[in-house]
């Protein structure tokens, strides 16, 4: 049942590959809030991904944009811009790849190049979309930006690799562009720690399916859904989260505060 959170509000997507993703579910979610957006990921995405058949079920425009390329983020937002005939009102980062996951590279040995890739998508990325969006003023007045991260940047998962790293430096850069863009714009920007979730891109994760059950064992509300996080995100982009800024926003179930799971005790 649509409320109309997002009733004449405007913004970008990133990050919808299919229907698994989290990005996917924020893009259907907002347009039955109302509200009206522009979808973009990486011309390789675009190939490999089905993101113009979401694009044509929401009446949305696919604009392609590799987001560690200034240049191209400079068409995007331009575009953006004149598509809504002004500023706009949100944007989703939901970005993320790491090569040493993808190509099974141990933390304690990995492919630095790679690691510098994986960086620069997942997390500089984030800081070069936010200083286009800073110089190009895209953003209406309490505008909204959120980016997806993980409690991995905060305690180790051996695992999450160098992800872990990425999403680390993400977190900060929300706390450090979130001051200038409060400060100057009145825009907010937030991190949503999701819950480990069975997307397209997590499935590099080694052993996801075992995590996924201690997660759900660990929280007391269980772990979080796609959907509900999209519900989260839609939130932050309403106008009932106008004070809220520079936070790292837990969505995990309980996770992140909970020691250890009563099951988790008697599996033991």
């Amino acid at each position: 049942m649509s409320h109309n959170l997002l009733k004449n509000k405007k913004g970008l997507i990133f990050g919808a590959l299919d229907n698994k993703s989290i990005a996917w579910k924020v893009a259907e979610l907002v347009k039955a809030e109302g509200g009206e957006i522009i979808l973009t990921n990486a011309p390789v995405a675009l190939r490999m991904g089905e993101i113009n058949k979401l694009g044509d079920e929401l009446d949305s425009p696919v604009i392609p944009a590799d987001a560690t390329n200034i240049s191209e983020l400079e068409t995007l937002v331009q575009g953006a811009l004149d598509h809504f005939k002004g500023k706009f009102d949100f944007v989703l980062h939901s970005i993320g790849m790491s090569l040493n996951v993808r190509k099974k590279r141990h933390y304690t040995n990995q492919n630095h190049e790679w690691t510098k890739k994986g960086w620069d998508i997942s997390a500089l990325s984030f800081h070069k979309l936010l200083q286009v969006l800073y110089e190009k003023d895209a953003l209406n007045q309490w505008g909204s930006i959120v980016a997806l991260t993980y409690i991995a940047a905060q305690r180790t998962f051996p695992n999450y690799n160098d992800m872990a790293d990425n999403k680390a430096y993400l977190e900060s850069i929300a706390r450090s562009f979130g001051y200038f863009f409060g400060k100057n714009k009145k825009v907010r920007i937030n991190t949503i720690s999701q819950s480990p979730t069975r997307t397209t891109a997590g499935q590099g994760v080694e052993g996801l399916e075992n995590f996924l059950n201690f997660s759900e064992k660990t929280s007391p509300l269980g772990n979080a859904s796609a959907f509900e996080c999209a519900q989260y995100v839609v939130s932050l982009f309403s106008d009932y989260t106008r004070k809220v800024t520079m936070q790292n926003l837990f969505h995990d179930g309980g996770f992140s505060t909970t020691g250890v799971g009563q099951e988790i005790i008697e599996d033991f």
